[in-house]
């Protein structure tokens, strides 16, 4: 069972530690990898595979004007994390203060005294103390002086692309969802709570379950997805709608998805959509009667497009 730190009050000896430093929005392939090494790593040492990460995010202490969004919810995080095999994450509180140690403080305070590292694994671009002036280089010689390996991994590639995080939430936004799923190595997807809506797929004979926005996710732009639905262990096929429903006069932009050929009462109930690929922007219509056509056509797509994914032809 994944244990979870919050700062460095539990400062019991670990056996042989093994650790990597990031936030791991997405885990995506590049993420899986590295994660993958330092499992291993420590499993040959019977020692305890470790996560540092933080809490906020970094950004939000360094650069507060910018509007970071996520790709996973911290839940969604942890989860992945006890997936991956990881023994414990440990969370610290980025704080001003926290940002101005310096890298050598950093690595004596934290990494050494707190966590008694034996490994570190981390990116070959990773950066650290104040202003981000550590890098790797500083990091091994560091290492050497406290006593713990550092490792540098080089970045999972695919196609020409960099795996990270800032590109697959660049990807998303511009609805470019099946390059997206391909760095992220799964579709992407938004859970939550199904909430009642105006009922106007349901007079058109597309019911639809509705899910507020969250507002620190990464959202892809209003349109309409072909879909799939999570409920439980159960996956439909879907279609899904990002907007605000022009044709009916402007309202809350909430996510709506139709499930192909199934009917179930979801009030309340917590789900996953996840979009396989974007069908079309989002449009107002001259009358109900002109979206639900449209509605029909869109739904052929839709199921075409699932066709071609479960087929593996892209």
């Amino acid at each position: 069972m994944l244990k979870v730190t919050r700062g460095l009050s539990d400062n019991r000896p670990r056996v042989y530690p093994v650790a990597t430093i990031g936030n791991f929005d997405g885990h995506h392939l590049g993420h899986r990898a590295l994660l993958q090494t330092v499992v291993e790593t420590a499993r040959k040492a019977q020692g305890t595979s470790l996560v540092l990460t933080f809490d906020p995010h970094p950004v939000k202490i360094l650069a507060p004007h910018v509007d970071l969004r996520f790709l996973t919810s911290p839940e969604e995080k942890l989860t992945h994390l006890e997936a991956a095999g990881i023994d414990e994450v440990v969370f610290l509180d980025f704080t001003p203060a926290f940002a101005a140690m310096s890298p050598r403080q950093f690595a004596e305070e934290i990494l050494h005294r707190s966590l008694t590292l034996s490994e570190l694994f981390v990116g070959n671009h990773f950066a650290f103390g104040k202003g981000r002036t550590g890098r790797i280089d500083d990091l091994v010689r560091l290492g050497g002086d406290f006593a713990f390996r550092v490792h540098a991994v080089t970045p999972v590639m695919i196609e020409g692309d960099v795996v990270s995080s800032s590109r697959i939430r660049r990807l998303i936004q511009t609805g470019n969802m099946e390059r997206a799923a391909t760095l992220l190595g799964r579709t992407y997807g938004i859970r939550g709570t199904v909430v009642h809506g105006m009922q106007q797929g349901r007079a058109m004979g597309w019911p639809t379950a509705n899910l507020h926005i969250p507002a620190d996710r990464v959202v892809p732009p209003d349109g309409v997805y072909a879909a799939r639905t999570v409920h439980g262990a159960q996956t439909y096929d879907a279609i899904a709608y990002i907007g605000s429903r022009p044709t009916f006069g402007a309202s809350e932009r909430l996510i709506e998805v139709n499930l192909l050929d199934q009917t179930r009462d979801l009030y309340g109930q917590e789900i996953s959509v996840q979009f396989v690929g974007l069908i079309r922007g989002d449009h107002t219509f001259a009358s109900a009667d002109e979206l639900s056509k449209q509605i029909v056509r869109d739904v052929e797509q839709a199921r075409i497009s699932l066709r071609r994914i479960q087929q593996g032809v892209h």
